[in-house]
């Protein structure tokens, strides 16, 4: 605190001694809807002053006495707004920004339009406009946030389908993400194959993957943050869309014209329901039914009220869940079994402009993620009684409630601060089992005592321009964790810069250091609901990495085009995995009352470095980006593979994706993606035996002649840990968009070919084992797919 408060003192006193400077603040809105339009461009042309709105669309510049300026705001799909003012007096100027056809343009860009790569202290940052994400094709027809970002360099995409995200070598655990400041615990619908995220209801999403500012902490490898719509003050809007999985709808308007707003966004699959008659078709008999189904459901809301010009409060949720069942009924036997999972999450904000140099948001957050297994059967006898019956329940829980507070000062046209402090309460029910059945000896009740903890952070940073051709980004943040037997207490310091060498081109570097409290236990990689999250304790430490990123970025006029390059080289300490053989069922089901969670992990290391190269075309007829990963990633556990290095299971040495739009003409888009990617690294067996067991011989005699059996169960010989390389997979997908705009609405109908060359990517590996026709018996090895070509038709609405 006393390092913050210096620092803070230190700036403060710059401001006071500078030269006589006036400031001009305001906020910048769309037109009509009066949405706070975060991150765009207020800048003096020919001059170095300029700013950029923070998230709630809010802007403060401090510049010289002078007899007038001309101030210009840009920000991409909108208008270009100049206005002339004096500069005698501080002023607070609101602006309002016009939405410009988006059929004329198309920007496929990480970046704003006006805000250059090559003049930004941030590196390692990927900005997605949410029409961007509309456009590209999709899996199914349903635009997901997730898989576009797989498409871009240092985000490794998982197993064939999933929405897992691997960044830089990190896990799916190690990534922070935020929904209105609210932490989303399982980012998965239907088991990885969707995300929670309808972009219908977002307003701005950005991934950071290395040179994190000090404002961010809690995770090792990426912070996703995303904002959603504030909902229109002027007039009732609607968007929605019928896809082939799910349908959805958006409704937002004013609740006091000008003054407050709502949105409320929903979204629902309907597998269950289509998929109810076909299950009927097939039934086994009249006598026994079978009824398995599967859905799921989302829903965002948020409403938002004016209090005056200084304040504005902010409150708005998402609610998910994700249901499996299988019911069975016969003459003589019921059983039901389930899997469920589902978030929530609720935020209460509260902006206050204290004065034009000093913006103050205050947050209260909820976040919960629960998840559960049910299994139930009973066999009855002729006479009605219940001859056998068996109950399992399965249940793991996260709650959170948390307080931030965070401020941007602005104290001259040099610096822009920002500082702040967060409280976050755990609640984390680990594992819940109870178990009866009428053919056991005693019921299993198991539940892992809450544990509750209390992580925590300051932090502090300053955006300083050093000169004109230096710019960076310097902060410091103190987390702490605290379980009821022991406090961690860790700084986090944080560097990135960019230098200029020559006009638009700009040498860039950046040290982070990150701490991580919470876990993500898994025997899967693919980010499962039933990968367990556990807290650290006094015999688990916290997760900790260090990020060094150099690269080079330049913007070229002619044609339009960013081109960054980086190299970054991560090392990760005290990551966590499960020990040979275990997993979340086993620690509660054999041993159950004797073994904990803690007992069945293991610690240790890991590395990552490769380079990253990304070219953009961001504007025309014709648009898109390639993007190039080449990376290694190594772990290393004392208690796994013998205690030798190992590339886990995301390791990918290559990856390439080629996205391209191109619109035809008004009415008509088209666009492709194309992906590469070395396969995963697997683990499979590299021979089999018989084993000795009790009876390992055994003699009968049949018509005089005695008989030798071999009753030994087969065993496999494993190498080392992901010795075998899957092949390497890639796949075509294509879209076209029909658009048709009328006076009050607009529609378009959407047609795409998933894997459009019916490319047969490896999903999983099983070896199984062929008869020969001299007798003998061969072992093969077999790769199953799971997507072949898929063909999607979407009708999309507006009004």
């Amino acid at each position: 605190m006393r390092i913050i408060f210096t620092l803070f003192f230190i700036l403060y006193t710059l401001t006071v001694s500078a030269q006589e400077r006036i400031t001009i603040s305001g906020f910048v809105k769309e037109q009509g809807s009066q949405e706070q339009l975060p991150g765009v461009n207020v800048y003096i042309p020919d001059t170095p002053y300029g700013t950029v709105t923070n998230t709630y669309g809010f802007y403060s510049l401090t510049l010289p006495v002078a007899d007038s300026a001309l101030i210009v705001y840009s920000f991409v799909g909108y208008e270009k707004t100049e206005r002339k003012i004096s500069l005698r007096k501080n002023a607070e100027l609101n602006i309002l920004l016009t939405t410009i056809n988006q059929l004329d343009e198309v920007v496929v860009s990480s970046r704003r339009q006006e805000d250059y790569v090559s003049r930004s202290a941030q590196m390692s940052q990927i900005e997605i406009p949410i029409q961007q994400i509309k456009k590209i094709p999709a899996f199914f027809g349903e635009k997901d946030v997730l898989k576009v970002l797989q498409l871009m360099p240092g985000v490794q995409k998982g197993t064939e389908g999933q929405t897992g995200l691997y960044v830089r070598g990190g896990g799916p655990d190690q990534n922070l993400i935020i929904l209105d400041d609210a932490v989303v615990y399982n980012a998965n619908h239907l088991f990885g194959f969707f995300s929670i995220f309808n972009s219908d209801a977002l307003k701005s999403v950005e991934l950071t993957k290395g040179g994190f500012p000090a404002r961010y902490g809690g995770r090792l490898s990426s912070v996703l943050e995303m904002n959603m719509k504030e909902g229109s003050k002027d007039a009732l809007h609607g968007e929605g869309g019928i896809g082939v999985i799910s349908s959805r709808l958006t409704l937002e308007g004013p609740i006091s014209k000008g003054k407050s707003s709502f949105l409320i966004s929903g979204r629902r699959t309907y597998i269950d329901i289509l998929a109810a008659p076909l299950i009927a078709r097939n039934q086994r008999g009249a006598d026994e039914q079978v009824k398995p189904g599967y859905y799921f459901y989302d829903l965002n809301a948020k409403i938002n009220y004016d209090l005056g010009a200084r304040d504005k409060v902010y409150l708005s949720g998402y609610f998910g869940h994700d249901k499996f069942y299988a019911n069975e009924t016969g003459n003589n036997d019921e059983s039901r079994a389930g899997l469920d999972w589902g978030n929530k999450t609720a935020t209460l904000r509260w902006n206050h402009l204290l004065n034009q140099k000093l913006f103050v948001n205050t947050s209260f957050i909820y976040s919960n993620f629960n998840f559960g297994v049910s299994n139930y059967s009973k066999d009855l006898n002729t006479d009605g009684s219940v001859q056998d019956e068996f109950s399992l329940r399965y249940t793991s829980k996260i709650r959170d409630w948390g307080i931030k507070t965070d401020l941007d000062f602005y104290p001259s046209p040099k610096h822009a601060v920002k500082f702040g402090a967060q409280a976050t309460f755990h609640r984390f029910i680990p594992s819940a089992l109870a178990i009866q059945g009428s053919f056991i000896d005693e019921s299993i009740e198991r539940s892992v005592k809450p544990v509750n903890t209390l992580e925590s952070g300051i932090y502090i940073e300053d955006t300083w321009q050093a000169a004109d051709a230096l710019k960076m980004n310097a902060g410091l943040r103190i987390s702490s964790f605290q379980t009821a037997s022991k406090t961690y207490i860790r700084p986090e310091p944080r560097f990135s810069a960019a230098l200029r060498l020559a006009q638009d081109f700009s040498f860039k570097a950046s040290y982070a250091q990150m701490n991580q409290y919470v876990h993500l236990l898994s025997n899967t990689g693919l980010g499962l609901p039933t990968d367990l999250w556990v807290p650290t304790t006094d015999r688990v430490a916290p997760q900790q990495s260090q990020q060094v990123a150099i690269g080079l970025a330049k913007d070229l006029e002619k044609p339009v085009l960013t081109l960054t390059l980086e190299g970054y080289y991560k090392k990760m300490n005290h990551i966590l995995n499960y020990k040979e053989g275990a997993s979340f069922l086993s620690i509660n089901g054999e041993n159950a009352n004797e073994l904990s969670w803690e007992d069945n992990v293991t610690a240790g290391k890991g590395w990552s470095y490769g380079a990253e190269f990304l070219v953009h075309k961001k504007t025309g007829r014709f648009s898109g980006w390639v993007g190039y990963t080449l990376s290694w990633t190594k772990w290393q556990f004392p208690e796994l593979n013998f205690g030798k290095t190992f590339y886990p299971r995301y390791d990918r040495r290559h990856d390439l994706s080629v996205v391209g739009i191109y619109e035809l003409s008004k009415r008509i888009t088209l666009s492709a993606t194309w992906v590469y990617g070395t396969g995963n690294a697997l683990t499979l067996p590299m021979a089999s035996f018989t084993g000795v067991t009790d009876n390992f011989f055994s003699r009968f005699s049949s018509g005089g002649k005695s008989t030798i059996t071999w009753n030994g169960d087969r065993v496999n010989e494993y190498g080392e840990k992901n010795s075998f390389r899957a092949e390497p997979f890639h796949r075509l997908d294509l879209a076209v968009q029909l658009h048709r705009k009328k006076k009050r609405h607009e529609r378009t109908w959407e047609f795409g070919l998933y894997n459009a060359y019916n490319r047969r990517n490896p999903f999983f590996y099983d070896i199984s084992e062929e008869k020969l026709a001299n007798g003998n018996t061969k072992s093969t090895l077999k790769r199953y797919s799971l997507f072949p070509v898929l063909p999607s038709v979407s009708y999309n609405f507006k009004f």
